[in-house]
């Protein structure tokens, strides 16, 4: 029976604790694509040297015929749960930022229109 190197991998991401959420952030994809690589049979050994870095596993032992396991000890980055929520804040918080600076600037063409074409709009 052949293998489904795309299940192997699943498993032993979220047996390691990884959400798909982490780990598409720490390879730098969208979560789409991570259950795409899931579902592929033939899952491209490079993508999951990738996944086994940053879940720090090594897959020497699951994929003899790709991979040794000096392959595994340079991990691509340290990523932690904790390091992923504080990113995730960062992100969220950027975002409302943005949010604001854009109703600031809706705001400010309103008050500029009101000023300028003495607006019905304005004096409701």
């Amino acid at each position: 029976m052949e293998k489904h190197n795309g299940q192997i991998t699943e498993y032993l991401v979220r047996k390691n604790g990884f959400s798909i959420t982490e780990l598409a952030q720490a390879l730098n994809v969208n979560r789409r694509s991570i259950y795409n690589y899931f579902q592929n049979k033939h899952l491209k050994y490079e993508v999951i040297l990738k996944i086994g870095r940053v879940i720090r596993h090594d897959f020497s032992s699951e994929f003899p015929e790709y991979f040794t396991s000096e392959e595994f000890d340079v991990p691509i980055k340290q990523y932690s749960p904790n390091s992923i929520s504080a990113q995730n804040q960062s992100i969220e918080d950027e975002l409302w930022k943005d949010k604001y600076i854009d109703l600031l600037e809706k705001h400010q063409q309103l008050l500029l229109r009101c000023v300028t074409k003495n607006d019905s709009l304005c004096l409701s």
